[in-house]
């Protein structure tokens, strides 16, 4: 059996990068989307594995003990991570998996999984960015100003992606995506090559 492929995205908030991810799991059948583990309370309307996987900080804890996180950050005093088994269970099933996490976390996952396919969305300008961020009606200047320096930290990162991804136009970033991931199911490795080989000698 293939191995999954591990797509890792990342991007500042405001990026769109949430709303893209939706849309190619939407479309492409064999890929999964990772649900993070937190020890935050849940906000009203989320729901126990499918938004988060809820738990205490003990039992985060003895996760990280355990060596159980591909990635985790302390986010303003919660914890956030993705749970290890899950993802390598789906990807030795031959599932695609995607990671939808930040720079950070990317990067973790990179010293620990560095065969995972990096994808970095970008916002076509900062003025774009900001006004974004704006149309959600919750920003503070002091809070935008914030958001907006993480942002320019983030893309000072993309050197560690694989590829880079515009999101001026949705439909076309969403393809752009898709794109990348059909490429990358058709690579070739060596042992599929050997695979390949060996199965067409036997046919003959």
């Amino acid at each position: 059996m293939t191995q999954g492929k591990l797509f890792v995205i990342s991007g500042p908030s405001g990026a769109g990068k949430g709303t893209i991810c939706k849309e190619v799991l939407d479309e492409e059948r064999n890929i999964r989307m990772s649900v993070s583990m937190t020890t935050r309370s849940p906000r009203k309307g989320e729901i126990d594995k499918i938004h988060y996987h809820f738990v205490d900080r003990e039992t985060f804890e003895e996760l990280i003990e355990a060596d159980g996180f591909l990635e985790y950050a302390d986010v303003y005093g919660n914890l956030y991570g993705t749970p290890r088994d899950k993802v390598m269970e789906w990807l030795d099933q031959g599932i695609d998996v995607i990671l939808e996490i930040d720079v950070q976390g990317a990067m973790q996952v990179k010293k620990s999984y560095p065969e995972g396919v990096f994808i970095f969305i970008l916002p076509p300008s900062i003025e774009e960015l900001k006004n974004r961020i704006k149309g959600r009606g919750s920003e503070t200047e002091e809070s935008m100003a914030r958001r907006l320096g993480t942002a320019l930290q983030e893309i000072s990162a993309i050197d560690q992606y694989d590829y880079r991804v515009i999101n001026g136009d949705l439909d076309v970033a969403i393809n752009r995506v898709r794109s990348i991931i059909t490429a990358e199911q058709c690579k070739l490795n060596d042992v599929e090559v050997g695979k390949i080989i060996n199965r067409y000698k036997e046919e003959l």
